[in-house]
């Protein structure tokens, strides 16, 4: 029985704490990261952000908060579009980033004034949009529409200023705002019977116009500039093709300069070369004339050697003949000593007589012939160290001529150069102003021309009369009045008339005719024609008179 009791007690008071346990599991409410607890009722109101609470039922109640950032869109456009300082009208886009504070005292006023509406994105956007609206326009009804699209942070930040003290009554902490559409309101979105929108449009239509006005100037400039950069560029190519032609040309010159120049190095490397071939020439003559003199210098002084040897051997021959002769007289004298002493002393005396002749005269030819080889001698080598100067002389003379020919060639190569150049040069120059003539003066130098010809065409017209060797003159005609001294020609005499007149029949017309035509002059009225054809080569008077030479029949 007590084990019985005691086995009831132990699982009645299990199955309490069962019960218990399960009471409060149902009666136990948990605060999240995401969302908070605010419980009211019996102990008063409380906050619960971690951890949990026991909510008791008819005594307690529970509110949960999101604690979720969400993301409140607010549109603006046509008619609802802001307004800004300006007058002007802008549609926006901006998105709204809140989040109840996480504080006791924002969470319960998060419950208190927003509830379940924390939850809920279209619910809590049109609770608290009103407070958007107004803080966006507050803030654009301060700054133009440029100034709002180019300070678009300074926008948002005067939005987020506008409206964080609003939410805050509402337990809301704003943490940021995004600005995702900024555009001018259409023009045909807008009444013109509104105030702000006349007054808009009065701007956009002067602002269209100036920027239509704007453009067109800058599309007329574009123009302006793209032909005057056409023609810059065109300028620049006719530029450019002048310096191409510049550079042609200067390169040609270039290049005929160094042609000459080179020729002229050629030239004188072939000079040089000749000199210095001249030079071996005369040094290698000089050495065979050197070879030539000092073998026949040896020869001689061999010939001299021989001869002045065999001149020693004539002569010890002669000694010897006369030591012969003078121990055979010595003999004679002693054979015949005995027989005469009288005798004995005039052999002994002309013995004597006779040795100092012959040693007399031996002394004379060496003498004479030493005197002659040194004289040959001295002849021989006068000659050579003359001819030796001589060579060196004509040597030098050759290398001073062939120098001086060398030089005289550099310098006519030269002068011919720069002749050259400076007749290229010259005649540029005459071609340039000729080209730079007028037809005027083109025309004068012809007609300058054709008068400097007139002597020299007169001279050849006159010429066949100089081949005259006698004139007989058997009739003259057209003189004029009896009595012979006057006519036609007034007071000249017959005679000079008879000489104009054959002169003009000397001139050989033909030849002349086509050499006037070659000169553009007119021969069919005799020299006057020719004057005149040269003095007005262009035009004939119609007035003048055609004159015609009277020439009288003659002979000769």
């Amino acid at each position: 029985m007590e084990l019985t009791f005691l086995a009831v007690t132990v699982v009645t008071i299990l199955a309490a704490v069962m019960f218990i346990g399960l009471v409060l599991a149902r009666l136990y409410r948990r605060a999240t990261r995401e969302v908070s607890l605010v419980k009211t009722g019996a102990g008063g109101k409380k906050v619960i952000m971690d951890g949990g609470v026991i909510v008791v039922p008819l005594l307690h109640e529970v509110s949960p908060v999101n604690m979720k950032t969400l993301r409140l869109e607010v549109q603006r456009s046509a008619e609802a579009a802001l307004i800004t300082k300006d007058r002007m009208r802008v549609d926006v886009g901006v998105e709204f980033y809140v989040s109840v504070m996480a504080t006791e005292e924002g969470i319960a006023r998060a419950a208190q004034t927003l509830g379940a509406r924390t939850f809920d994105v279209e619910q809590l956007r049109e609770m608290i949009e009103g407070k958007l609206i107004d803080g966006l326009r507050a803030v654009a009804a301060q700054m133009t529409m440029d100034g709002l699209h180019e300070n678009r942070a300074d926008f948002v930040q005067e939005v987020q200023n506008a409206v964080s003290e609003d939410l805050l009554k509402n337990g809301l902490s704003l943490e940021s705002v995004s600005l995702t559409a900024l555009d001018q309101t259409p023009f045909e979105a807008l009444d013109e019977n509104n105030a702000f929108n006349a007054v808009g449009m009065r701007k956009l239509a002067e602002v269209i116009a100036t920027s239509k006005k704007e453009r067109a100037q800058i599309d007329a400039d574009a123009e302006v500039e793209v032909r005057r950069a056409a023609m810059e560029a065109q300028r620049q190519k006719l530029l450019i093709d002048k310096d191409e032609e510049q550079a042609r040309i200067e390169q040609t010159q270039q290049i005929e300069t160094l042609r000459v120049a080179q020729e002229a190095e050629i030239a004188a490397r072939t000079e040089d070369s000749v000199r210095e071939t001249e030079r071996a020439r005369i040094a290698r003559e000089e050495a065979i004339r050197g070879a030539d003199i000092e073998r026949e210098r040896k020869i001689r002084e061999a010939e001299i050697s021989k001869e002045r040897e065999l001149e020693v051997a004539e002569q010890e021959r002669q000694i010897i003949i006369a030591q012969k002769s003078e121990e055979e007289s010595r003999a004679r004298a002693s054979a015949d000593l005995a027989r005469a002493e009288a005798t004995k002393a005039t052999e002994a005396v002309v013995t004597a007589r006779d040795v100092a002749e012959a040693e007399r005269q031996k002394q004379i030819v060496l003498i004479e012939a030493t005197r002659e080889a040194e004289r040959q001698a001295t002849a021989i080598r006068l000659a050579a160290q003359a001819e030796k100067e001589a060579a060196a002389d004509r040597a030098e003379a050759r290398r001073e001529e062939a120098q001086a020919e060398a030089d005289a060639l550099n310098i006519r190569a030269e002068a011919k150069k720069n002749d050259m150049l400076a007749e290229a040069e010259g005649k540029r120059a005459i071609v340039e102003a000729d080209n730079a003539l007028s037809v005027d003066q083109i025309r004068l130098k012809v007609d300058l021309a054709r008068i400097e010809a007139m002597p020299t065409i007169i001279a050849e017209m006159v010429k066949p009369a100089e081949k005259i060797d006698s004139i007989k003159i058997h009739q003259v005609g057209g003189i004029g009045a009896a009595g012979g001294g006057g006519g036609a020609n007034g007071d000249k005499p017959v005679v000079n008339q008879a000489l104009d007149s054959i002169m003009g029949m000397a001139v050989q017309m033909p030849a002349l005719k086509k050499l006037g035509e070659e000169l553009g002059l007119s021969m069919e009225n005799g020299v006057g024609g020719i004057v005149n054809g040269a003095l007005e080569p262009t035009v004939k008077p119609a007035d003048e008179a055609e004159v015609v030479d009277q020439k009288p029949r003659t002979e000769h």
